[in-house]
């Protein structure tokens, strides 16, 4: 099926939405990897072991590091494959800092990190034939300070001035995290030049609810039907956990401190909305208790039926949750876990998000919305 069929048929849809958070992006493919176990075995029959995601999912979507993934999957890579890439990502992109000249601008090398997207992406472009099916990339124009959302749908408003932008650019800028990387800048159509900088500095760095407004708002030319029937949205983290500090600590804040802390509150407290709004949208069957004030939202519905079908999957990095998923060797580790760069990690963290995903199940995923 060409993506212009893909997009414009009336069968019911299914988007993978992947949030970002560096070399953290290691636990969302614990979760992708028991999707794509319980899917291939689901449609065996028809893909046997060429069964990818990209045959499920009519569009993925990420940032930042959600992006490579989403990119990697479109592309038609197993899960497998990916936490390979993960391992060379963590080992190259995360390994060695910038003198402390280099620092001024940015603590990591970038030249590592677009070697890797070179390597897994080659050429292939926005709008090529390389991609199996939709992808949209996250990224924030730092120039204009507007979110741009970077899609492969040929009925798309912009589509002709952005197919020919190389894929990788897109990731490269959807990654450029501020302080870690330096910012990117590429043609976005018409000879005009844009700076970029990562798509988590945003309200989407869980890009799940953007993804659910891009496919149905009417402007975004997709015009995906809603309903709990018609709708899937499957959201994957990349580990949560609760700041706790105490009082004094808060009020001795330097500037420099709240610097660097503001864009992490903001980032959770958005992906914590997104979560709010989606769950409230829909009768999700992996809803959480955001907190003791509202619950799970089970009871709670902002419309008057269901809008989507919602499924979000992520582990809390807290020694409670380590305890239960029998995971205690790590205890110790988990400050460090939390860490968006350490890429020593990798190991680790692929490991936590393997044994968190005991809570995909093959219930999960109705049979209306089989392929």
């Amino acid at each position: 099926m060409t993506l212009e069929k893909r997009f414009q048929t009336k069968t019911p849809k299914r988007i993978l939405a992947l949030d970002g958070g560096g070399i953290k992006g290691a636990i969302t493919l614990g979760f992708l990897e028991k999707i794509e176990s319980i899917l291939k075995q689901r449609f065996y029959k028809t893909y046997g072991d060429d069964f990818r995601l990209h045959h499920y999912f009519d569009l993925i979507g990420g940032t930042s590091t959600g992006s490579i993934i989403a990119a990697g999957l479109a592309k038609g890579m197993t899960v497998q494959e990916l936490k390979d890439v993960y391992l060379k990502l963590g080992e190259n992109v995360f390994g060695d800092k910038r003198s402390l000249f280099g620092r001024l601008k940015a603590i990591y090398d970038e030249e590592y990190l677009e070697k890797n997207l070179k390597e897994i992406l080659g050429d292939i472009t926005l709008g090529g034939d390389g991609l199996k099916t939709g992808i949209c990339v996250v990224t924030k124009r730092a120039d204009t300070g507007s979110t741009w959302l970077l899609f492969n749908n040929p009925a798309a408003p912009y589509y002709d001035d952005n197919k020919d932008i190389l894929l990788r650019n897109v990731i490269r800028a959807s990654s450029a995290a501020p302080t870690y990387f330096m910012p990117t800048q590429f043609d976005v159509g018409n000879g005009e030049v844009a700076a970029f900088v990562d798509g988590g500095v945003s309200t989407a760095n869980n890009p799940a609810l953007q993804l659910f407004l891009m496919a149905t708002l009417e402007k975004y030319n997709f015009n995906w039907a809603k309903g709990e029937d018609k709708l899937m949205v499957v959201s994957v983290g990349t580990g949560s956990y609760k700041v706790r500090r105490s009082v004094d600590d808060v009020l001795d804040n330097k500037l420099w401190d709240w610097a660097t802390e503001v864009p992490q509150i903001l980032m959770n407290d958005s992906s914590e909305l997104n979560e709010i709004l989606l769950q409230s949208l829909s009768y999700s069957p992996t809803s959480r208790e955001i907190n003791s004030e509202i619950g799970d939202l089970k009871k709670d519905l902002i419309a008057s039926e269901p809008s989507l079908h919602y499924l979000r999957y992520n582990v809390r990095l807290e020694e409670e949750e380590f305890k239960n998923l029998a995971l205690t060797d790590l205890i110790d580790d988990i400050e460090s876990l939390r860490k968006m760069e350490v890429g020593s990690n990798v190991k680790k963290l692929t490991r936590v998000g393997e044994v968190a995903s005991v809570s995909v199940e093959e219930s999960h995923f109705p049979s209306v919305f089989d392929i």
